[in-house]
């Protein structure tokens, strides 16, 4: 059965944030200097929120959390063909709170950030093309 009106305007407001949040660490990475903390930060958000798009098109509920493994195992229920993209941006998990405090290190490496954004990027995609046009941003 085709996702309801109402599920298609939540998934697209899932995605629309994730989009909001890859523009944001973009915008981070363009500073000068780089806001480079802010972009994986972003990046993480923007795979959470896509993920959890995904999860609210198939009418699977889930809990507050920042687990990209958590949220990943329950996409790979749905779509077992997203287990490389799920795999490549279970480690962004750590970026929802890692450089978010005062500690040791401010900030990650600037070629860390990239790569986290390139993988919140695929990620994003990756969803954006199974969800209908309907719902995409």
């Amino acid at each position: 059965m085709p996702p309801d009106a109402a599920t298609l305007r939540e998934v697209k407001g899932w995605l629309a944030r994730a989009d909001s949040d890859l523009r944001t660490a973009g915008v981070a990475r363009a500073a000068d200097p780089s806001l480079l903390d802010a972009v994986v930060f972003h990046a993480q958000q923007a795979a959470e929120k896509a993920l959890k798009a995904f999860l609210v098109l198939h009418g699977r509920t889930f809990r507050k959390t920042h687990s990209i493994e958590e949220i990943g195992e329950a996409v790979l229920a749905i779509d077992g063909s997203l287990a490389g993209v799920v795999e490549d941006a279970a480690p962004l998990t750590e970026y929802a709170w890692k450089f978010r405090y005062p500690g040791e290190q401010a900030e990650p490496p600037s070629d860390e950030a990239d790569e986290a954004l390139a993988i919140a990027r695929r990620t994003f995609d990756a969803i954006v093309g199974r969800v209908p046009a309907a719902a995409r941003p």
